[in-house]
């Protein structure tokens, strides 16, 4: 009986589905990764996996140095002495683990630094990922493509759906399909359209951001710092950006649709 039940409803729900609802869809997930990018190191629990740098200091010295900078190498790993610690960077937050055991996630970094102690961070990571933060990091873009996406979604729910109409002759029901107005579907493009840019400048920005204060970072401190590029983060900022680009197609062959049945129509 319950799958009759269910059988019967989901017959009804699928007529009501219509293009424009898969469209929103795919901005509805386009949010909710850039906002999981957005909130990432903001908590103690899940949220540290989600990050853009990763900094953490590294007992291994690398063999490819020569005499001067080996000597670099082995004064830094001098100074850095036996500190173990891990600092995870996102847009909003600061993760830090001492010694693998809990991470302590903050905005504020001096808050951090104090709770940590310089004898445990010698050489400034807190510091150095705080300048990464404040000088690299811009959310500003991704905001944007959330406002936007968001809009663009609210207007797609105005767009009417396949009413039934009845034949006189036959006494049945056949589906119209009705479209919604010009001006609405090319806000809408507009801005899915500027909403995929945002995301495409922004993944770029913190991927190229990311790897290349990883490779700085490296460099200057002669192989006593090991630096991680934040995966999950990257992935699903590129994934939404994705999504929000196949969505503008989407939206263009929507509208082309429209052109064509009008001529149609007036053929």
């Amino acid at each position: 009986m319950a799958n009759t039940r269910f059988s019967v409803s989901t017959r009804r729900l699928v007529p009501r589905l219509a293009y424009h609802h898969v469209l929103m869809f795919g901005h509805a997930v386009a949010i909710v990764l850039i906002s999981i990018v957005l909130s990432g190191c903001s908590s103690y629990s899940s949220m540290t996996n989600i990050y853009i740098l990763g900094l953490s200091y590294t007992n291994s010295t690398p063999s490819n140095l020569n005499a001067i900078t080996q000597n670099l190498s082995e004064t830094l790993n001098g100074f850095k002495g036996s500190a173990h610690l891990e600092v995870r960077i996102g847009y909003f937050g600061m993760c830090v683990r001492q010694r693998g055991i809990v991470w302590l996630c903050s905005s504020d970094t001096e808050g951090l630094a104090q709770q940590i102690g310089s004898e445990n961070d010698p050489l400034d990571l807190i510091g150095t990922a705080s300048k990464f933060k404040s000088d690299v990091l811009f959310s500003g873009l991704l905001f944007m493509a959330i406002v936007l996406a968001f809009v663009s979604m609210v207007l797609m729910a105005t767009f009417p759906n396949t009413r039934n109409e009845r034949e006189e002759h036959s006494g049945s029901d056949n589906g119209v399909k009705t479209y919604p107005s010009r001006p609405v579907t090319q806000v809408v493009l507009t801005q899915s359209f500027v909403a995929a840019v945002l995301l495409l400048t922004a993944g770029l920005w913190q991927h190229i951001g990311s790897v290349g204060a990883a490779a700085m970072a490296e460099t200057a401190n002669y192989g006593n710092i090991n630096t991680s590029i934040g995966t999950a983060s990257i992935a699903m900022a590129w994934t939404g950006c994705v999504i929000e680009t196949l969505v503008t197609i989407f939206v263009v062959i929507l509208i082309l649709s429209f052109i064509v049945s009008d001529r149609l129509g007036d053929d």
